[in-house]
This record gives C-alpha cells, sequence and structure tokens, in this order.
C-alpha cells in the first residue's frame, strides 16, 4: 500500500501540474481539496480520469468521488479494493 501511496502522490503532482509541492510534503491524510493541496472541481474531474486510465476503475456517481478524494489513505484504499489494472 505503501508503494502505492507514493505513486499516487507523484501522479497527482505530475497531472494536476503541481510544480511547487513534492512528494515529501504530501501527508497521506492531508485533504487533497479545501485546505491540504486545495485542488479544486476540475482537478476532481483530472483525478477521475486518472483512476479510469491508470487503474481501470470508473467513477459512476459523483457523490463518491467526494468520499475517495478526501486524502492519499482514502484514494489508496478505494484503488486497492477496486482496481482493475
Amino acid at each position: 500500500m505503501e508503494n502505492l501511496k507514493s505513486e499516487l502522490k507523484h501522479k497527482i503532482i505530475e497531472v494536476l501540474n503541481l510544480e511547487d509541492i513534492s512528494v515529501d510534503e504530501i501527508k497521506d491524510t492531508d485533504p487533497l481539496f479545501g485546505g491540504g493541496l486545495g485542488l479544486d472541481s476540475i482537478d476532481a474531474l483530472e483525478l477521475i480520469v486518472l483512476l479510469d486510465k491508470d487503474y481501470g476503475i470508473k467513477l459512476a456517481d459523483p457523490k463518491k468521488g467526494k468520499e475517495i478524494f478526501q486524502s492519499i489513505d482514502t484514494m489508496a484504499k478505494f484503488i486497492e479494493e477496486n482496481r482493475t489494472k
């Protein structure tokens, strides 16, 4: 799971062009939206695409995204339980 969390941090930085943030600055429990990384709704769409493209997970229910994208921990747990790739 630690490898997946590290991989997620790298991918989030790359996909969302967060050039001012390093992997070490992102804590597993930090909120991704609001405080923490301060991501917005456009970033959420990018994360949905990332889940589909890299892990074979399609999110049909947008409300589910709110739960999944709380933190790196919640994303990693969801991917572990649902990935097809």
